[in-house]
């Protein structure tokens, strides 16, 4: 019959421990080797996923160590043979702070250098020549809305809103909104030129998200937000909301085309306008 004494049972349940924890480690290397971003579609996206890339690489790091001072502990403390010793103070307070300022040296400092560059661009430096669209979210919609050729939008007021004629509640004695272009679910922007969305939402929160550019936005009622990106290739993208918004969530998508520049100001010169 095998060995059912106390330290038996010890030995088997540490060996399995290491398994577990030895698996664990390899799994998740594998899921960070694993590339499941979609590609990039906007020069901020590379910024993003370095950061990415590197939080991904800091806690596989700290989570691998940590399991093998664990493995070490484990084999260590399992030998029967030689009763505990408490550490002293000194190693105590010593395995304590070094992993918090590793910690700290890898998410915090080392993040702030790694996206600093990113961050300068996404909402620090102005860009030059931007193409400025507003985006309305609202059940289960989006709502984008272009400036004539004065460059400026005109007011809303949510009594004016209508769900068919006016869903954004454009002011139609406001002489600026006369050239005003409205389109439901597309968003059209030219491929290189700088993009500054301006974001609001009708009703609960909502937010922007198109996977291919790595932006992400809440809308928040009563409080408008904005982002920027600047698309580098050509084609259709999706364009979500990643913020649960009511029982129609699953459906609120939009698409994102992005075409040559020439292209979108024909297109743009031929859609309606909200004068008429």
């Amino acid at each position: 019959m095998g060995d059912s004494s106390p330290q038996a049972t010890s030995n088997r349940e540490s060996v399995l421990l290491v398994v577990v924890l030895g698996a664990l480690a390899l799994v998740t290397i594998g899921g960070f080797a694993w590339d499941w971003r979609p590609p990039v579609a906007a020069e901020e996206g590379a910024g993003i996923d370095a950061t990415i890339t590197y939080l991904l690489i800091a806690a596989g790091f700290i989570l691998l160590v940590g399991h093998a001072v664990l493995v070490w502990f484990i084999w260590r403390s399992d030998r029967g043979d030689q009763p505990y010793e408490r550490p002293t103070r000194r190693a105590e307070w010593i395995w304590g702070i070094i992993p918090v300022l590793l910690m700290l040296a890898l998410s915090e400092a080392g993040v702030l250098v790694v996206s600093g560059p990113v961050w300068d661009s996404l909402y620090v430096n102005k860009p030059k020549d931007p193409l400025v669209v507003e985006v309305v979210g609202k059940q289960f919609e989006w709502v984008m809305r272009y400036p004539g050729v004065d460059g400026a939008f005109g007011k809303y007021d949510w009594r004016y809103v209508d769900g068919t004629d006016n869903p954004l509640g454009v002011d139609e004695d406001d002489d600026t909104s006369l050239d005003d272009v409205i389109v439901r679910g597309k968003l059209f922007v030219p491929r290189g030129r700088p993009v500054i969305v301006k974001l609001r939402s009708h009703d609960v929160i909502h937010c922007f998200f198109v996977p291919h550019f790595r932006v992400k936005q809440d809308l928040i009622p009563g409080f408008p937000t904005s982002m920027r990106f600047t698309a580098t290739r050509n084609g259709v993208f999706e364009l979500v909301c990643a913020e649960l918004c009511g029982l129609g969530h699953y459906r609120m998508r939009g698409e994102v085309h992005v075409v040559e520049p020439a292209e979108f100001d024909r297109w743009l010169a031929k859609r309606a306008k909200f004068g008429g």
